[in-house]
C-alpha cells in the first residue's frame, strides 16, 4: 500500500482555500476513484492524469487508485489540480518521494501528452497558498511571471510533466520543445482567456503594453468646459459622476479619458485588480501585472448577472468587479433594465458585492468610479431649442424616471451637457487642457487628501463617512448655511449632504485650501443640485 499528498487550490471568487490531494493505493483491481466534491471538469481529470503519466514515461500503477481532495465539503472545480493529482499519484506509487511533494502547492491543467496547460487565477491561488503558510509553489511556466508577483513564494515553473519528475528526482530536466514554428500563436496560451470575455464585457483590453501618449487626449474634447471640471473633480475624490445632454455633445468622449486622469496603480491596488482580471480569464498573457486603472463599458443590454456577478456554479465576477479600482462607463444608461441599474446600489455604498448561489457564497472586490451617461428624452432633442422634439411629455418623465432615485442619490456630481459651439467645434474657442496637465492637478490634489487621512483606514474623500467630515474634519465658519438650508427644503437628504461635503473637500484639495469653504461649497451644491450658485465650477476647481 502506497500513500501521499500535495496541495492545491480550490478558488471561489478571488478567494482561495489550500486543498490536500491525497493519494492511496491498495491491493485489488485496478480503478481510479476521485473523491471530495469535484465537478464536471475535475472528475474528467481521471482520464487527462492517466494519460500524461503514460506519455510522460512513468508507469501507470496497476492497483486500486483513490484520491481525495481535502477538504471535502469545498466545492472544487476547473482543470487546475490536474498536477497535484498527477505529482499525488506519482508519490504513492513512489516513482517521486512522498516527503518531497508533501508541503508543495501544484497548479495546472495537464494535456494528454503530459504538458502543462496554464489555468486562469494563478494570482489569487498562489497568494492564499501565501496566506496559509506554503512557500513552494508550482505552477505552469506561462504563468510563472503572475505567480511571482506574491512576495516571499519560491515558484517553479514548468512546460510538462516530465520536467516536474525530473527535478523531483534530482535528475536531467529536459527541454520542451515549442509545439509550433517562432510567431505563430501558442494554442496552449488558450486556457488563460475565456471566450469573448474581453468583449462581452466591455473592457478596454487595448491598454495593456501600450504608452499613455497612445491613447486620447483630453485636449481633443472641444468646448464642454463645465464638464471637463466635473471630470477632474470626479478623478480628485473619485466621485460618481452623471453626464445628461443630448446626443453628440462629447458624453462617452469625456468617460472614456477619465481613467488616464486616475494615478496609475499602487502595489497593492495592482495585486487585487491582477486578482480579479486573472480569475475572470481577461488577464493578457505576458503582462502578469494591471498597473493602470481599469475601464468597463458593458452594453445597455448588459443583465445583472453579467454587471454585478454571477453563472452557473461558483458565480464569476461581473463588470463592478473588472472595474475596481478603475471606471465603470454606462452609456445610455436609461436603457439598462431597472433592475440591473439598482443592483449597483449596494456595491456603490461598501465597495464588494457578495454573491450567493447554491454552489456557494462568494465575495468580490467593486471600489470603482461610475460614470452614467444619458439622454434626456428618447429622441434626445428635448433640452435642444428648435431641435424639433416630439416625445410628449408622459413618456419624457418615464424615460428619466429609469434613473431611480435611490441610485442618483449615490452619484455626487450631475452635469448637464451642452451642445458643442462651432468656435469649439472648429478650434476658435483655443484648446483645452491636456490629459497630463489636468492628471498632475488630480495627483497633488490625492496626494493632499491622503496626508491627512494618513492616520486613516480611508485614501480618497469619497470613502470618508460623512459623521468624521462633520465632527473631526469641519468645513470653514459658515461654510455649510447654504447645504443646510437645502437640507431643509428638501433639496438634499441626509446622504447628499454628506457627499456635498465630500466633494466640498475634493475642491478645495484642488484648490490648495486646508479646508472647505463657502465658495467650495457652493461649487458642491451646484455640482450635485444641478442649480446655479453663483459660483464657477472654473473658480472652484482650477488652479
Amino acid at each position: 500500500m502506497g500513500f501521499a499528498r500535495a496541495c492545491s487550490v480550490a478558488l471561489a471568487g478571488v478567494d482561495g482555500v489550500v486543498v490536500e490531494v491525497q493519494a492511496d493505493l491498495e491491493p485489488g483491481v485496478a480503478a481510479f476513484t476521485l473523491v471530495g466534491l469535484p465537478d464536471k471538469t475535475l472528475v474528467e481529470s481521471r482520464d487527462r492524469v492517466r494519460a500524461a503519466v503514460v506519455n510522460s514515461g512513468a508507469a501507470w500503477p496497476q492497483k486500486k487508485l483513490t484520491v481525495g481532495l481535502s477538504p471535502a465539503s469545498v466545492p472544487k472545480s476547473g482543470a487546475g489540480f490536474d498536477l497535484a493529482v498527477a505529482a499525488a499519484v506519482l508519490g504513492a506509487a513512489e516513482v517521486v518521494d512522498p516527503g518531497a511533494i508533501a508541503d508543495l502547492v501544484l497548479i495546472g491543467e495537464l494535456g494528454l501528452d503530459g504538458r502543462v496547460r496554464p489555468v486562469r487565477g494563478i494570482l489569487p491561488a498562489v497568494l492564499a497558498a501565501a496566506e496559509a503558510g506554503y512557500r513552494q509553489v508550482v505552477v505552469p511556466q506561462q504563468c510563472a511571471a503572475e505567480a511571482t508577483l506574491v512576495p516571499d513564494v519560491s515558484v517553479l515553473g514548468v512546460r510538462s510533466l516530465r520536467q516536474l519528475i525530473a527535478v523531483l528526482t534530482d535528475g536531467v530536466v529536459p527541454e520542451e520543445d515549442p509545439p509550433d514554428p517562432p510567431g505563430r500563436p501558442d494554442p496552449i496560451l488558450a486556457g488563460l482567456v475565456l471566450p469573448g470575455a474581453g468583449l462581452g464585457t466591455g473592457l478596454s483590453a487595448g491598454r495593456h503594453g501600450r504608452r499613455d501618449s497612445d491613447f486620447p487626449d483630453l485636449a481633443d474634447v472641444a468646448g464642454q468646459h463645465h464638464a471637463r471640471r466635473a471630470l477632474e473633480v470626479a478623478a480628485a475624490g473619485s466621485h460618481h459622476l452623471f453626464l445628461n445632454g443630448p446626443p453628440g455633445a462629447g458624453k462617452t468622449m469625456l468617460a472614456e479619458r477619465l481613467p488616464w486622469l486616475l494615478p496609475p496603480l499602487t502595489r497593492q491596488e495592482s495585486l487585487e485588480v491582477t486578482a480579479v482580471h486573472s480569475v475572470a480569464g481577461i488577464l493578457p498573457p505576458g503582462e502578469p501585472l494591471v498597473a493602470r486603472a481599469p475601464y468597463c463599458a458593458p452594453h445597455h443590454s448588459a443583465t445583472m448577472q453579467s454587471l454585478v456577478g454571477g453563472g452557473n456554479g461558483i458565480p464569476r465576477p461581473g463588470a463592478v468587479s473588472l472595474a475596481h479600482r478603475g471606471v465603470l462607463f454606462l452609456d445610455e444608461a436609461a436603457e439598462f433594465h431597472g433592475r440591473a441599474l439598482d443592483a449597483l446600489r449596494q456595491p456603490l455604498e461598501s465597495g464588494h458585492v457578495v454573491i450567493a448561489r447554491a454552489a456557494g457564497v462568494v465575495r468580490l472586490p467593486a471600489r470603482f468610479l461610475m460614470v452614467l451617461a444619458a439622454n434626456p428624452c428618447p429622441c434626445g432633442r428635448h433640452t435642444l431649442l428648435g431641435a424639433g422634439c416630439e416625445c410628449p411629455p408622459s413618456v419624457i418623465r418615464r424615460y428619466q424616471a429609469r434613473l431611480s432615485g435611490p441610485l442618483l442619490d449615490r452619484v455626487d456630481l450631475r452635469v448637464e451637457v451642452e451642445p458643442v459651439t462651432r468656435s469649439d467645434l472648429l478650434g476658435q474657442g483655443g484648446r483645452g487642457e491636456s490629459t497630463a496637465v489636468v492628471a498632475d492637478r488630480v495627483r497633488e490634489a490625492r496626494d493632499r487628501a491622503a496626508a491627512r487621512l494618513a492616520d486613516t483606514p480611508w485614501r480618497l474623500n469619497s470613502e470618508v463617512p460623512g459623521q468624521e467630515l462633520r465632527t473631526r474634519w469641519q468645513a470653514g465658519p459658515g461654510a455649510l448655511a447654504q447645504a443646510e438650508r437645502d437640507l431643509e427644503r428638501g433639496l438634499l437628504t441626509a446622504r447628499g449632504l454628506d457627499r456635498v461635503l465630500r466633494v466640498a473637500w475634493t475642491v478645495a484639495d484642488l484648490r490648495g485650501r486646508d479646508r472647505p469653504e463657502a465658495l467650495d461649497v457652493a461649487v458642491a451644491l451646484e455640482l450635485r443640485t444641478g442649480i446655479a450658485r453663483g459660483a464657477t465650477l472654473a473658480a472652484g476647481a482650477g488652479s
